[in-house]
C-alpha cells in the first residue's frame, strides 16, 4: 500500500474530525476478499506492537497467577492479578465485560486451562482470551500496553479492524502505526486479497485508502 495515499486518508479523517466531548480513537479497516475463514487456518488472531503507542487508549493489566508469579506480577506493575481461588468471582457478565473490554489479559502457562474452563467461552467470542506469559512478565506487560490484537469474528466478516491511536496524535505517528497494523495484516492473508482499506475516527465517516 502506497504510504502518500494513506497519509492522505489520515490527514482527511482527523481534518473532518469536528468538536466532540471526548478524545476519539482512531482505527484502520481493512475488508478481503477470496478468502475462506471457515478454515481455522485462514483466521486472523494477530497481536501487534503500535510502534507509536496508542495515544492514551492504553489497556490495564491483568493477570491471571500464583504463588512467585503472582508475586513477580505484582513488581511488574500488573494493575490486577487473580490467583486461582479468585477466578470464579470474575465469572459474572458485568465482571467478564469489565475484563475484555479494559484489560489486557495474561495468564500463567500451567493456569491456562483454569481460566479457559471458567472463562474460555466469554472471553473466546469476544477475542480476549488470555495470552500464555513467557520471558520477563515486565517486558511483557509494557509490550501488551501497546499491542492492539485482531481476531476473526466469524466465519464470513472477511474484515480486520484495529485501533491505531487517537485524535491527540500526530499524523505521522498514526501513519507508522497504520502500516504496521496493515503490514501484519498483509502479511497473513497476502496483498491480493486485500479488497479495499478505510480510515475512521470513532464518529466520523470512513475515508477511503485510494
Amino acid at each position: 500500500m502506497d504510504r502518500k495515499k494513506l497519509a492522505e486518508a489520515i490527514k482527511k479523517a482527523l481534518d473532518d474530525k469536528g468538536k466532540k466531548k471526548f478524545k476519539q480513537s482512531v482505527e484502520l479497516i481493512v475488508n478481503m476478499r477470496g478468502i475462506d475463514f471457515a478454515k481455522s487456518e485462514n483466521r486472523l488472531n494477530l497481536d501487534i506492537v503500535l510502534p507509536k503507542g496508542k495515544g492514551g487508549k492504553e489497556l490495564k493489566s491483568a493477570v491471571f497467577a500464583e504463588g512467585n508469579m503472582a508475586d513477580e506480577a505484582r513488581r511488574a506493575g500488573a494493575d490486577l492479578v487473580i490467583q486461582p481461588n479468585d477466578i470464579a468471582g470474575w465469572t459474572a457478565p458485568a465482571k467478564v465485560k469489565d475484563l475484555a473490554n479494559n484489560y489486557f489479559l495474561l495468564a500463567q502457562p500451567n493456569l491456562m486451562g483454569v481460566v479457559a474452563k471458567s472463562l474460555g467461552q466469554s472471553l473466546g467470542k469476544r477475542g480476549k482470551l488470555p495470552k500464555p506469559i513467557t520471558g520477563n512478565i515486565k517486558e511483557l506487560i509494557e509490550r501488551s500496553k501497546k499491542s492492539v490484537r485482531i481476531v476473526s469474528k466469524g466465519k464470513y466478516l472477511p474484515v480486520a479492524q484495529a485501533l491505531i491511536g487517537t485524535e491527540i496524535m500526530e499524523a505521522e505517528e498514526l501513519l507508522d502505526n497504520a502500516e504496521t497494523v496493515y503490514d501484519a495484516v498483509k502479511n497473513k492473508v497476502n496483498e491480493g486479497n486485500i479488497k479495499s482499506v478505510y480510515v475512521k475516527l470513532t464518529m466520523g465517516k470512513p475515508v477511503k485508502v485510494a
